[in-house]
């Protein structure tokens, strides 16, 4: 794919603190009244601008976080309170500070030591809450200097997982063993956005354009893509 362009819907903003506010804008309008919204979340640099967004007196207040249900594009095999936790991240940046129910949040148990069988849960839970294939309302992504996205790294077989929702996966830097959903669910999803910010992504974006990286796979079956970008990151693409 090199179309000169990136797919989907492209919004470029002044800097990363205007991305959180124009994704955490999005979010809001798409779970209003919905009576079961289903999100996947990430981790990273850039997103906890997001989740603090999301938790800001702005959006706090006028979302109903009890029709939420969370769930996880991808986890490091580290404890829950791991400072490399995926999870750790989005507890102590929102779920700490808004009222989703406990029961409604489905955390990826990485820490497993089997990370087959946690995978083959995942994929069941998805399933089972969201469908076959499971349609998540909303599912998160970054964009890492590599052109990674969730934990499907450049040349690692994740990647070529078809046949599952989720599945173990390697990095190429520590903690390099990972989970996480695979291609065909990040594109089962109805909304997939992409949050990006700084100059070192720009040459990522550019691998997305030209097909070369594990991002570009990544094109909602019957959804919608959203990227948000700040003007650092988005100086590669025009």
């Amino acid at each position: 794919m090199s179309s000169g362009e990136l797919p989907g819907e492209v919004r470029v903003l002044t800097d990363p603190i205007a991305v959180a506010a124009e994704a955490a804008g999005w979010i809001a309008r798409l779970c209003r009244d919905v009576e079961r919204f289903r999100i996947a979340v990430t981790g990273g640099n850039t997103p906890h601008f997001l989740y603090e967004a999301l938790a800001s007196s702005t959006f706090r207040t006028s979302i109903d976080w009890q029709h939420w249900h969370v769930y996880w594009g991808d986890e490091r095999a580290v404890p829950p309170d791991d400072g490399q936790s995926n999870y750790r991240l989005v507890v102590d940046t929102l779920l700490s500070k808004v009222p989703v129910p406990s029961e409604h949040v489905h955390r990826m148990e990485a820490e497993r030591p089997d990370l087959q069988a946690v995978a083959a849960d995942y994929a069941r839970l998805l399933e089972e809450e969201c469908g076959r294939p499971p349609r998540l309302d909303v599912v998160l992504l970054g964009l890492g200097s590599d052109g990674h996205t969730a934990s499907l790294f450049p040349g690692t077989a994740a990647l070529s997982v078809a046949d599952t929702w989720a599945t173990p996966s390697r990095a190429t830097y520590p903690p390099y063993e990972r989970l996480t959903l695979t291609l065909p669910a990040l594109n089962a999803a109805a909304s997939v956005a992409f949050v990006v910010t700084g100059a070192p992504k720009a040459d990522a974006l550019r691998g997305v354009i030209d097909g070369t990286v594990p991002a570009a796979r990544v094109r909602p079956d019957n959804g919608e893509l959203v990227w948000f970008l700040d003007a650092a990151a988005a100086r590669s693409i025009g």
